[in-house]
């Protein structure tokens, strides 16, 4: 196991405790709700934006309990968006992280109800003393949060991604925008969370902005990439979705070949946003190559 490998799966397990802790069950009539938003949130997954931002934290010394929460909170908005995007009215799908979907094992209304239990509790995760003990920090979060996934963030790109899907003059700039706002903005959260949490300078901030900018593109390529070369097998999703709806995607207008050129071009600068930077760094720009290289 490489070190990258080994520092991803040690915070993956620290933040997948983290949310199993937040998650606790009992034997509450919501029982059902809180088994539900289990399913949809532990056992599974790279963790890739609990990683950036724990790491992103540890640049500026932030405490490893403060930043395993705001993990946690960034990850199960991540696990909400995916919850809803399997449902019937959006992607439809059958399997999640090599299981099946939360509305396949519950029922839709539940799934709806697990996905907007989860986006809820990361706020008051973010907004607990816990997560900070300084209210304008934990403030600066959630309205960080708030802006990252909401209708100028991930859930608008999501409304153009599905208008997008009835329209035929979709052409590389309109297919970033879209992939900025929903892929790149939780991100791009991920990153700037552990500058907010560590009071960092503003020339490090613009650093990991620009980093986690460059690093959300080239996983959305990558990700393009892994649904039309991939198997199911390796990813633990259906593959070759976006062909067989004729939706535009980056590989559909660069053709695979270019589409791995741009991505690589887009690791390279991210790691060069990094530069200011001493070797605290170096699990960040090793992402940079992972996330085009992975197979899942």
């Amino acid at each position: 196991m490489d070190a990258l490998t080994k520092a991803m799966a040690g915070t993956a397990s620290a933040v997948e405790s983290e949310i199993e802790r937040l998650l606790a069950s009992d034997e509450a009539p919501e029982l059902r709700l809180i088994s539900a938003m289990r399913h949809g949130s532990l056992d599974g997954g790279k963790r890739l934006r609990p990683f950036l931002l724990t790491e992103s934290a540890r640049l500026f010394s932030v405490g490893e309990t403060c930043a395993l929460r705001a993990a946690a909170a960034v990850e199960m908005v991540h696990c909400y968006s995916l919850i809803h995007d399997d449902l019937p009215a959006m992607d439809d799908d059958d399997l999640r992280r090599g299981k099946p979907t939360v509305h396949r094992e519950y029922d839709e209304a539940t799934a709806i109800l697990a996905g907007d239990a989860l986006l809820t509790m990361a706020f008051e995760v973010l907004a607990h003393p816990d997560t900070h003990d300084n209210p304008r920090v934990r403030c600066e979060l959630v309205h960080a949060l708030a802006r990252a996934s909401g209708s100028h963030g991930m859930v608008g790109g999501q409304m153009i991604d599905l208008r997008a899907e009835q329209q035929t003059d979709v052409d590389i700039t309109a297919i970033t925008r879209l992939q900025r706002l929903k892929t790149g903005r939780l991100i791009e959260f991920s990153c700037q969370a552990g500058a907010i949490m560590g009071n960092a300078p503003e020339k490090a901030s613009e650093a990991l902005r620009g980093y986690s900018q460059d690093l959300g593109l080239a996983f959305q390529i990558a990700d393009d990439l892994l649904d039309v070369e991939g198997s199911e097998e390796e990813t633990g999703k259906a593959v070759g979705k976006d062909e067989n709806r004729g939706k535009a995607t980056f590989v559909s207008i660069l053709g695979p070949e270019r589409a791995r050129e741009q991505a690589a071009l887009l690791a390279k600068q991210a790691v060069d946003h990094l530069a200011i930077f001493d070797e605290k760094a170096d699990f960040l720009r090793m992402v940079a190559q992972f996330v085009v290289e992975r197979r899942n």
